[in-house]
Order: C-alpha cells, then structure tokens, then sequence
C-alpha cells in the first residue's frame, strides 16, 4: 500500500471510485454522503459508465477508507479504482 492508494491527494487529481448504486437518486446520496467527510470539496457523478463511478476531489489529504465508511452507511459500496491522469 501506498500514500497514493490509501489516500485522496488534495487537487483537480481526485480518485475515481465505482459503485453499486444504479439510480440517480442513489448517486446523489452517495454524493451527499461524500461530502460530509471532512476535507472532500467536490464530487462529480459519471452516471453514463457502467458500473457507476464518481470522482472525490479534496482540499487536504483524505483516507479512503473514510470515504468508504461514510458511504456504506448508506446501505451502497465505494471502490477505489485509479486516479486522475496528470
């Protein structure tokens, strides 16, 4: 494991996660959800890919697994998948 695989660096860098959630409803309370975990400043929904991804931008260095915390609570997965190209 490494800073960049456990982590979401601060930045336009972000992380792509997918998820397991299908509607639209269900992304924006994953969105909602990823919002409340401090430190993640933006998170954009990519609903035309299959599974459903969204990218978590942050404004300091975030784990992870807070991440997937936060949004297991809402009965839905997050699984890291790769970030940003530079």
């Amino acid at each position: 494991m490494s800073l960049i695989s456990e982590n979401v660096i601060p930045g336009n860098h972000g992380k792509i996660f997918e998820t397991n959630a299908k509607e639209l409803e269900d992304l924006e309370l994953i969105k909602n959800a990823a919002l409340r975990v401090d430190g993640v400043e933006k998170v954009i929904i990519d609903a035309d890919t299959y599974p459903k991804q969204f990218t978590v931008q942050t404004s300091k260095l975030v784990e992870v697994i807070s991440i997937e915390n936060e949004i297991n609570k809402t009965g839905f997965h997050a699984i890291p998948k790769s970030i940003f190209p530079l």
